[in-house]
């Protein structure tokens, strides 16, 4: 065997460890061309950003972990269902979602940690007023504050991928990827677009 032909499978192995950053690559580049095109506008943008918040909110109330991924896969659904209804508005259900996963923690004894559910209840409630502070704004003040929001959220995301708390870390790392991502590709589209 040569020393290439080691390489190969190393490089599939290392590359295999990386999916998250990878599917947050390919989601994260999908939703900026959704904004782009004009399929989605910066309040769809604003419910990735609380997405990313109840993600953490809900692993932090169940005190699980692996729980990150189910409550996100059921985000993913709440705002395809949005664009694909229009009168459904996901924000509100979300947001009846963070309240009920919030009452779940309290009876499941989840206010300790102190860096678990009543950090994550912090930042969901940030991430709120974010949201409907956007929603107020208008063009690029909008935008430039749900970039900020998901840029701080992915600074939030390095710290738990490598703190190992909350969530598990491919979707730490996932989340980071997606939330840089697209929140360069929010000030690209909204400035240069």
């Amino acid at each position: 065997m040569t020393v290439t032909d080691a390489a190969g499978p190393q490089l599939g192995i290392r590359m295999l460890r990386r999916w998250p950053t990878a599917f947050g690559l390919v989601f994260g580049a999908s939703l900026v061309v959704a904004y782009w095109f004009g399929f989605a506008d910066t309040e769809r943008m604003s419910q990735v950003l609380i997405a990313a918040g109840l993600v953490y909110l809900g692993s932090a109330a169940l005190r699980l972990r692996t729980a990150a991924w189910p409550v996100f896969a059921a985000t993913v659904v709440l705002i395809t269902t949005g664009f694909l209804v229009p009168s459904f508005d996901p924000f509100w259900w979300m947001l009846g979602i963070a309240g009920l996963l919030v009452v779940v923690g309290l009876v499941r004894g989840a206010l300790r940690p102190p860096w678990g559910m009543p950090l994550a209840f912090g930042a969901m409630a940030l991430i709120v007023v974010v949201a409907l502070a956007a929603s107020r704004l208008d063009g690029p003040w909008a935008a430039l504050l749900v970039a900020g929001g998901l840029l701080a959220h992915a600074v939030w995301d390095v710290v738990h991928h490598r703190t190992g708390r909350v969530v598990v870390r491919s979707m730490a790392e996932f989340c980071a990827v997606l939330d840089t991502l697209l929140a360069f590709g929010i000030v690209a589209v909204t400035f240069l677009g």
